[in-house]
């Protein structure tokens, strides 16, 4: 089923702190991909207090932008409190979506509980591709998804389940949770495309080792609050 053909509204929200560089290229793609059916599809991007020309550029593409308190569950939760659609899709600034997203993700949802999309790392190091690989599989294997995954569910569930947690890291790994317990996710094999910037900045490997302990350490129990340093 379509975008057009659905009787469905999709809400995609979109939290923002200082992603002025980025986001000439994201509403440019967000226009396309509304396409034919622009009342059909709602965007709310929601501003965590950017020092850049992230709200002007926002303003000016016509999208509907609100602020909210930093930090991106807040972000997005605040978001999905505003929308007005029954499907809601979370995107990162820094996210391309494949074509055709929007009526893919109404497929899925008009008979499934939630999903996500597989991921490609965007960048110049061969190991992306590795990386991207190894997420898609454990994502596909445990039914946890991240939100670098463009994580789409149906309102309600979303709502049943309390939303994002009020916590500083691993929101997206916590939602999935919930989630999960509900239903398992739909792994559509379409890749989303997420900037390899931070990778390269903090180094591949170095990235990599942080991260795995991160999330060793959720899984025992650390709370997310004393990770938030640790990956900052």
């Amino acid at each position: 089923m379509s975008l057009c053909d659905s009787d469905a509204v999709l809400s995609v929200i979109i939290p923002v702190l200082n992603e002025a560089v980025g986001l000439p290229t994201l509403l440019t793609e967000l226009t396309e991909q509304c396409g034919q059916c622009p009342d059909a599809v709602e965007i709310i991007f929601v501003d965590g207090g950017s020092s850049d020309a992230s709200t002007a550029l926002i303003a000016a593409s016509g999208f509907r932008l609100v602020a909210g308190p930093r930090g991106r569950a807040r972000q997005m939760n605040v978001g999905a409190s505003l929308a007005s659609g029954n499907y809601l899709l979370f995107l990162h600034a820094d996210t391309q979506l494949p074509k055709h997203a929007f009526d893919r993700v109404i497929c899925v949802l008009e008979s499934g509980l939630w999903g996500r999309f597989d991921v490609r790392i965007r960048g110049k190091a061969q190991m992306f591709k590795v990386i991207s690989w190894f997420m898609n599989w454990r994502s596909r294997l445990s039914g946890i998804a991240t939100g670098d995954q463009a994580i789409f569910v149906r309102e309600a569930a979303f709502i049943e389940v309390g939303g994002f947690p009020d916590q500083p890291l691993m929101e997206d790994i916590a939602l999935s949770s919930l989630l999960r317990e509900r239903e398992a996710p739909v792994c559509l094999r379409n890749k989303v495309e997420t900037s390899g910037r931070r990778w390269q900045e903090r180094g591949v490997w170095r990235t990599i080792l942080l991260m795995w302990r991160l999330r060793y350490l959720y899984w025992r129990g650390v709370p997310a609050e004393q990770l938030a340093s640790r990956y900052e």
